[in-house]
């Protein structure tokens, strides 16, 4: 008995792997990847570096500031407000 609960498991494990091939295949084929999940964005972003601890930030979901006609991005408020206090 418990030989065949491990056959059909095993069975199940090789179908799942080649159905998730072959969706691969086909998808690579169209040129329509998956809907993308998570806040990942669809396409490369030019990535801003923070000035105080040199984390890289995407623009669009950093903080930001203007110095004249220069935006300067942070990761956080406490890297905004050092940078603030430095230049103050």
């Amino acid at each position: 008995m418990l030989g065949f609960v491990l056959d059909v498991l095993f069975f199940l494990f090789i179908a799942r792997a080649i159905w998730k091939l072959a969706q691969g295949f086909i998808e690579g084929y169209a040129g329509s990847p998956r809907a993308s999940s998570g806040g990942v964005p669809s396409r490369g972003v030019q990535m801003a570096r923070d000035p105080v601890c040199g984390t890289y930030v995407v623009p669009d979901r950093a903080l930001a500031i203007s110095e004249g006609s220069r935006q300067i991005f942070f990761c956080s408020t406490a890297c905004r407000d050092k940078y603030r206090a430095r230049s103050a």
